[in-house]
């Protein structure tokens, strides 16, 4: 499964502050709850598309979005509006517009997505619920992943986006699992990343290597405004430590799920496994 899987949903645009926002939807019905789903650092849309038809045969609509400045989305200059703060009112003020007709919104956030999905809920964005996939407390953590961000952060800052590319590139070329990939993903992945705004990818880097831990403010929102919320992640998974994810859910009084054969990227990785557990915790949380 993969980035490029076939899929029925919709390619459509959503206007936003900064310009055109791109999303997927595949429409379900005119009172189905909606489930809001945002692509972490380096990603899009795309990155949820083997899970869209499984949760809409499920009752809930799905819409994907790219993130500002990610691949099909319009960005701004500013560094700073990347941070997950700015990028979390501007989410807000979609799930506003989504759930103005009463629609019931759930707004997922995938990795660096979930940090944007905090501060989305932080800035009063009117969700029916909250999931925090394959995310963290605060900023990454020391590791291999937080050695190659450090790395392109400073390759990103003295020589461009291209420089960037091409290294990833060539690293790929080397990788014996990137090789089995088919041509069309290889394909996708090379062009997405070159389509991606050089603004957005030091802003979000710079959110990624300094996001404070925020999830005693969150906790409070959470309790008082009695959403409901849930941590999961990948069995194996390599940013932020499995432990690390089941920790931030007891502190916000979370429910928790491990999701097996998956490591950071449960939508591609696992995502029959994935679909079932949001279709069974949100069909809870609609009962309430």
């Amino acid at each position: 499964m993969s980035q490029v899987s076939p899929h029925s949903a919709t390619r459509i645009n959503f206007p936003g502050r900064y310009g055109s926002l791109a999303a997927l939807r595949r429409p379900v019905s005119a009172d189905s709850p909606i489930a809001l789903l945002v692509p972490g650092f380096t990603g899009s849309k795309e990155d949820f598309v083997d899970i869209l038809d499984p949760l809409a045969d499920g009752g809930v609509e799905p819409i994907a979005i790219d993130l500002p400045g990610q691949y099909e989305s319009d960005g701004p200059p500013e560094h700073d509006s990347y941070l997950p703060s700015p990028l979390g009112a501007l989410v807000a003020e979609l799930v506003e517009k989504l759930a103005a007709d009463g629609r019931r919104v759930f707004l997922l956030g995938h990795s660096y997505g979930g940090l944007v999905a905090r501060g989305a809920t932080l800035a009063d964005a009117p969700i029916h619920g909250l999931t925090l996939l394959s995310t963290g407390p605060q900023e990454l953590p020391d590791g291999p992943r937080r050695q190659a961000l450090d790395m392109a952060e400073a390759v990103l800052r003295d020589h461009g986006l291209e420089a960037l590319a091409n290294l990833r590139d060539l690293l790929d070329q080397q990788n014996p699992v990137w090789q089995r990939h088919p041509d069309e993903l290889k394909e996708f992945f090379r062009v997405r990343f070159r389509r991606t705004s050089l603004d957005s990818l030091i802003g979000m880097a710079v959110g990624l290597r300094g996001e404070p831990d925020l999830v005693n403010p969150l906790a409070r929102k959470l309790a008082a405004t009695a959403i409901p919320c849930l941590v999961a992640c990948g069995a194996d998974d390599d940013a932020w430590p499995v432990a690390t994810q089941r920790d931030m859910a007891e502190r916000l009084d979370a429910d928790f799920a491990v999701i097996p054969v998956a490591r950071h990227h449960p939508p591609t990785e696992n995502p029959t496994a994935l679909a079932a557990l949001l279709l069974a915790t949100w069909r809870t949380w609609l009962s309430r």
